[in-house]
C-alpha cells in the first residue's frame, strides 16, 4: 500500500486529470472507489459528498445534475463569502427571527439560519441583498431538494394577473396548484386571499 489520500484529495486528482471536461458521478466514483482501496485499503464510504463538498468549495463547477468539471483557468481558489456575525444578526432582525417559508422561528423553538438567495458556489455574494432567514428545514430543503421559496407567492400573483385579464384557464391551473400548497400546509404563512 502507498501513502494514506484523503477521499477528497483523490476525487480532485481525478478531475485534475480531465481538466475541462464534463464528467458525471458514475465515472468518478467507479475510479476513486476502485483506487481508494488499492491505494488505502479501506472503503471510499461517500464519493458523491466529497464531489458536492469541491463544487461548494468551488474548486468544480457543476454543469448539471450529476455532471461537474474541472476548469484550472477558472477555478483558481475562489473565497466563498460566508456571512459575519453582524450580518446574520441583520438578517434576523429583518425577517423578524422568522423563516420566510414557514414563518416559524426562535419563539416557536425552531433553529433559524441565514441562507444566500443565490447560493454561494454559484457565486452568491455575502451580501443582505442576498440573504433570507430559512429554519433549519427548509434550509436543507433548499440546499438539497432545490426548493425555493418563491412557489406560492409566484402562484398567488400569476394567479391575480390571470383573474384581471381574464384568462380563466391559467387562473383555473393556478388555483389547483394554490390548493394543492394549502392542502399540504406548504408556505402557510403566505396568505391566499380567494
Amino acid at each position: 500500500m502507498t501513502k494514506k489520500i484523503t477521499q477528497v484529495a483523490l476525487v480532485m486528482e481525478y478531475f485534475t486529470m480531465h481538466p475541462n471536461r464534463a464528467i458525471e458521478h458514475p465515472e468518478v466514483v467507479d475510479w476513486v472507489t476502485k483506487e481508494y482501496q488499492e491505494r488505502t485499503g479501506g472503503r471510499f464510504r461517500d464519493p458523491d459528498r466529497a464531489i458536492r463538498k469541491l463544487a461548494q468549495e468551488g474548486k468544480l463547477i457543476k454543469l448539471s445534475k450529476g455532471v461537474y468539471k474541472y476548469d484550472p483557468n477558472l477555478i483558481t481558489n475562489p473565497e466563498l463569502e460566508d456571512f459575519t456575525s453582524a450580518q446574520r444578526e441583520q438578517i434576523f432582525k429583518r425577517d423578524d427571527y422568522r423563516c420566510v417559508i414557514c414563518g416559524r422561528g426562535q419563539r416557536d423553538g425552531v433553529e433559524i439560519q441565514a441562507d444566500h438567495i443565490k447560493p454561494k458556489d454559484l457565486g452568491g455574494k455575502a451580501t443582505i441583498e442576498n440573504a433570507q432567514t430559512l429554519c433549519a428545514t427548509h434550509n436543507f430543503r433548499k440546499k438539497n431538494l432545490g426548493q425555493t421559496e418563491t412557489g406560492k407567492r409566484m402562484f398567488i400573483r400569476l394567479y391575480e394577473r390571470s383573474e384581471s385579464v381574464g384568462d380563466h384557464e391559467m387562473r383555473d391551473f393556478c388555483r389547483n396548484i394554490l390548493e394543492v400548497f394549502e392542502e399540504h400546509n406548504i408556505n402557510d404563512h403566505v396568505e391566499w386571499k380567494h
